[in-house]
């Protein structure tokens, strides 16, 4: 939550105890916690990709001069490896592949998975650190910037393996018609699962389907070749423009993800811009937003 806001925990009772605290005047603060409550957006790959951009043009080139390590259970390396491998080195790339952000420093390749709910928050010169930090890395001209997480569960990697799935925008067709084809589970499943395709998550998944008008709950390899071509292109074209979108709004500052833009995935959007009703189900534990527009099938 932002600076100045009290930490009230979760849940209903966490609800009344902060609409007691707050007067009418601050209706607007209470219906941002009381949303930050109820609904958890994780960092998909569009914001992840603005991430890395924002990082290259703030930080490419900077020597780290300091990499404080507050959170050390999720590292594959000890804290003092961890110092050594970085610290005095140039950040030379910063890149996205499926839901992480690798930070390069020559040779060595620092893997960041924000997991649920981490953030990217930016060091001003001499600012204190925030709460929740997991990382902090302090570069030459003292500005930095910061993973932090409430739930610790942001994970940080040295020098990861290579992934065996590609990331989302970088498979091709072929691969794409052949991993639907040998599925017989949901096709929002599919797209979301990790070892199949890198970077798709419950989000953008309803929204590429939503706008190839095909259900979530159809059968993978049911659908057919010319909705698997649309789906495929469209996966493409909802993952850039949100990319566009996010990186416009955000210019150079490391903010949370926008979902502002978004046509049907959101308990608010009441319906799409078509006019159908959004509905609202589970699949996998998450919840998916759909209309009756989107052709089922099986």
């Amino acid at each position: 939550m932002g600076a100045g806001v009290p930490d009230f925990g979760r849940g209903p009772e966490s609800c009344d105890r902060i609409e007691r605290e707050f007067a009418a005047e601050d209706q607007k603060i209470f219906e941002r916690l009381i949303f930050n409550l109820i609904f958890i957006a994780m960092a998909e790959l569009p914001d992840l990709e603005v991430f890395a951009q924002i990082l290259t043009r703030r930080f490419k080139g900077k020597t780290l001069k300091e990499l404080e390590v507050m959170v050390a259970k999720k590292l594959n390396v000890t804290s003092a490896e961890l110092s050594k491998a970085l610290e005095g080195k140039k950040l030379t790339a910063v890149s996205r592949y499926g839901k992480t952000l690798h930070l390069h420093f020559g040779e060595q390749v620092l893997q960041v998975h924000l997991m649920l709910r981490g953030e990217l928050v930016a060091l001003e010169k001499g600012a204190e650190l925030p709460k929740y930090v997991i990382l902090a890395f302090h570069f030459s001209g003292g500005e930095g910037f910061a993973v932090v997480d409430m739930l610790r569960a942001a994970t940080p990697t040295l020098n990861p393996e290579p992934a065996n799935a590609p990331d989302a925008l970088e498979m091709d067709l072929d691969y794409f018609t052949a991993v639907l084809a040998k599925s017989k589970k949901m096709v929002k499943e599919v797209m979301m699962d990790q070892k199949k395709m890198r970077g798709i998550g419950n989000s953008y998944a309803d929204e590429i389907l939503w706008d190839t008008r095909v259900s979530p709950f159809s059968v993978a390899s049911a659908v057919p070749e010319k909705a698997v071509k649309k789906l495929f292109k469209s996966l493409g074209a909802v993952l850039k423009e949100a990319v566009s979108a996010i990186a416009k709004e955000n210019g150079d500052e490391l903010r949370g993800e926008l979902r502002d833009f978004m046509k049907v995935h959101g308990a608010r959007i009441g319906k799409s811009p078509t006019g159908a009703k959004v509905k609202s189900e589970k699949i996998g534990g998450r919840t998916s937003y759909y209309t009756d527009e989107q052709e089922m099938f099986s």
